[in-house]
């Protein structure tokens, strides 16, 4: 048995980075950037009004002189003529400043009348957006390994970066193990349940940015398990099971896996819950038996497995980490091994979920988050900082 964190390093260790493709702007959404994106322009290219207002001198504003409108300048249009003593320009919002205006003046601010205009105040913003403010030419505008948000369409968009190189998303085969188990459209027999932790999985699979393919039941002898295994490991980056992973008589995964020439890497993790979790690699591909507590799936899939699948595609820092302030005391009975506990969050402080053990996965219905209890430690007091991994 293993230490939790010997567990994460060996499995991060492992990970080998998915191959890069380049793909439409649009399309890259969700997707992580295999290259940094650089700027082909200044933005703003000129010196333009942010507002609706006067393009003026700001020395004729300081004289109160009543400006002459010389001319009506809308958003794409080259202004026609320079702005000297006592004149101005109509100006629109995004509109390029004419050549000797040092501030745009807003309309709510002045009165015209017969093509003059007069200032109703003492003071004005200069309400101007400068050539290059925001974004220099050659400028890097989006890292390596950004995960691609609507905002960052819309940045690759100004650029004119219509193609993109991204990380191919991993595919991850599911499977579940068990003669007990029918699937959720399937009214259980007597010594029957239905099968959530493969729809869970494949949620949180999808979730964590990959592409989640279920390979349906296992049946609980060696030749059900070890076929399912293989056609998984055929079509995918990464195997997740659930189940047959403990010291039952129908236990075949470890087995199948040494059989199926599955590095074993670990067997057991020092953690609660999922103590009996597998973890396997073969060239590039990673193979993870679960417990089949459907919590101890649920857990050992966020800390294990989604960091596995953010690393490969290039998104590793991305895990949803805060610290944050326990708001009452946590205590537990037991502290041979490293606890992990759902959690949810008020008034910026972290309180427990009422959970009854590994196999209440209701009680993650209420929660926002999970932390850990590390070995050893009967109680987190309130007040005292701890981290909060995000669901």
């Amino acid at each position: 048995m293993i230490s939790f964190e010997e567990a994460l390093h060996i499995v991060l260790n492992a990970a080998v980075p998915m191959p890069q493709t380049e793909i439409e702007m649009l399309k890259a959404l969700n997707f992580v950037l295999a290259e940094d994106i650089f700027s082909d322009v200044n933005m703003p290219p000129f010196n333009k009004s942010a507002v609706d207002g006067y393009a003026c001198r700001k020395l004729d504003f300081d004289k109160k002189l009543e400006p002459e409108i010389i001319e009506i300048i809308p958003a794409g249009k080259c202004p026609e003529f320079k702005i000297s003593e006592a004149k101005c320009a109509k100006i629109m919002t995004g509109a390029m400043l004419p050549e000797g205006a040092d501030c745009i003046v807003m309309v709510e601010d002045t009165i015209e009348t017969d093509n003059k205009i007069k200032f109703l105040k003492d003071y004005t913003a200069l309400n101007i957006c400068y050539t290059a403010e925001d974004v220099k030419i050659n400028e890097k505008v989006v890292a390596k390994g950004s995960l691609i948000k609507p905002q960052h369409i819309a940045v690759l968009a100004s650029v004119g970066k219509t193609k993109v190189k991204v990380y191919s998303k991993p595919e991850v085969g599911i499977i579940s193990t068990g003669d007990e188990l029918v699937e959720p459209d399937v009214i259980p027999g007597i010594s029957q349940i239905r099968n959530s932790n493969a729809w869970q999985l494949m949620a949180q699979v999808e979730r964590a940015g990959a592409i989640a393919n279920y390979h349906g039941i296992a049946a609980d002898n060696k030749k059900s398990t070890y076929d399912k295994i293989a056609e998984a490991l055929e079509h995918n980056n990464i195997v997740l099971l659930t189940g047959g992973v403990s010291m039952g008589d129908f236990d075949y995964v470890p087995e199948i896996m040494q059989e199926l020439n599955i590095d074993i890497l670990f067997k057991s993790i020092a953690v609660q819950p999922g103590r009996p979790t597998v973890f396997g690699v073969k060239g590039s591909k990673y193979i993870f038996g679960l417990p089949g507590n459907p919590v101890s799936s649920f857990v050992q899939f966020e800390m294990l497995v989604s960091p596995l699948i953010k690393k490969l595609y290039g998104n590793e820092t991305n895990l949803n980490e805060l610290q944050m302030k326990m708001g009452c005391d946590i205590m537990r009975k037991k502290t041979e091994r490293k606890s992990f506990l759902p959690v949810n969050i008020r008034d910026g402080e972290v309180f427990p979920v009422e959970y009854h053990g590994s196999a209440h996965i209701h009680s993650y219905i209420f929660a926002d988050g999970i932390i850990a209890m590390e070995k050893g430690i009967l109680v987190l007091k309130k007040g005292e900082k701890v981290n909060v991994r995000q669901l």
